[in-house]
């Protein structure tokens, strides 16, 4: 992709992360043959589009929400996630949020719990900076076992 949304990583074939993307960048997305986008901001996160879920969609790929308050990421939030992503183990996924701080550590946890990934490779450059900064939450998020 010529121009990654913010903390755009790669990692593996089928799964990318970033913070939000723009209008042209969906369509990139779309180009690249994403099948499912999965946006784990709210809905009024700074940058959010109104309509994505319409753009992904008229743009042929499935849109999921799972809305996670940054202060407040859930168990319920990271079972609802795992859930869905066991069962596009064979899409092209996207996953975003408004920096990719959430999606880094929601990518995280996925690719150690349920796919087997050492912690290095389940790490996005964000996720390496941001692990030792995190708050009690998110501490607590990432401890976390499935």
């Amino acid at each position: 992709m010529k121009n990654p949304p913010v903390n755009y990583h790669q990692f593996t074939d089928l799964i990318a992360s970033s913070g939000q993307p723009d209008r042209a960048q969906l369509f990139a997305i779309a180009d690249d043959n994403y099948e499912v986008v999965i946006n784990l901001a709210m809905h009024d996160s700074e940058n959010a589009i109104a309509e994505e879920g319409s753009i992904v969609a008229s743009l042929g790929m499935h849109y999921i929400n799972i809305p996670v308050p940054f202060e407040e990421p859930e168990r319920e939030h990271l079972e609802e996630f795992v859930g869905i992503m066991d069962v596009l183990q064979k899409k092209k996924v996207w996953v975003h949020c408004a920096v990719n701080a959430r999606a880094s550590a929601f990518m995280y946890q996925y690719l150690t719990h349920r796919r087997g990934f050492d912690e290095e490779s389940a790490s996005s450059p964000l996720m390496q900076k941001w692990r030792n900064k995190m708050d009690p939450a998110w501490q607590a998020f990432m401890e976390i076992e499935l």
